[in-house]
């Protein structure tokens, strides 16, 4: 059978009176044509109930193994690294301690503020007052406000701050006023420092 007449086949053949029956005397390209229909069908509905679900558990299970993978490079990194974290952490305590060490208990308060009057004498200035003021709790450590007076020149002042700072305990100075004195000539410093206690020693 030539080309002509497989077409005149088709042209003869009447779509609206399909005969599902007689399948097997459609014309061959009609036939055809449905096979390749038929198979397509398949091959989607078989994606659709099949491959797509397993498609996206493939993709779920690639996910998971990149973050596992992940995962397991960061671990593998801090256990390579686990003697150095170690040494780190004995250092940091070290110097933990090395700090907590320099916060006064409150038996060294009376001391600390003998320290502060000595390093006004040093540096030549007049104590006028040194007041404790109420204690300022925080979550790691307890501050101890101290309100300072002291009568003097600029120059003294840089003394008794370089002084201040220089004291093995931890105190910080804070709130600096300086004005003229009407009665002596001299400038007034007003200044406050504060000190720190560990919270824990309580």
């Amino acid at each position: 059978m030539d080309l002509n007449q497989y077409i005149e086949q088709l042209q003869n053949f009447d779509v609206n009176n399909i005969e599902w029956e007689r399948v097997g005397v459609w014309p061959l390209p009609a036939r055809i044509f449905l096979f390749v229909l038929t198979v397509a069908a398949l091959l989607v509905g078989t994606y659709f109930l099949t491959i797509k679900d397993k498609k996206m558990q493939l993709q779920g299970v690639q996910t998971q193994e990149q973050t596992l993978r992940r995962s397991f490079e960061t671990k593998a990194f801090e256990a390579a690294n686990l003697d150095r974290y170690r040494q780190q952490m004995v250092e940091m305590e070290e110097s933990f301690g090395a700090l907590v060490s320099r916060l006064p208990s409150d038996t060294e308060v009376p001391g600390l503020l003998e320290d502060i009057d000595d390093k006004g004498v040093e540096s030549r200035l007049v104590i006028e007052s040194i007041d404790l003021q109420p204690e300022v709790s925080t979550e790691f450590h307890i501050e101890l406000p101290i309100k300072i007076k002291v009568t003097g020149g600029y120059h003294e002042f840089a003394t008794f701050i370089s002084g201040v700072a220089g004291m093995p305990r931890i105190v910080t100075l804070h709130n600096f006023e300086i004005k003229s004195s009407k009665s002596s000539g001299n400038q007034e410093m007003d200044v406050l420092a504060k000190t720190y206690r560990y919270k824990n020693q309580e």
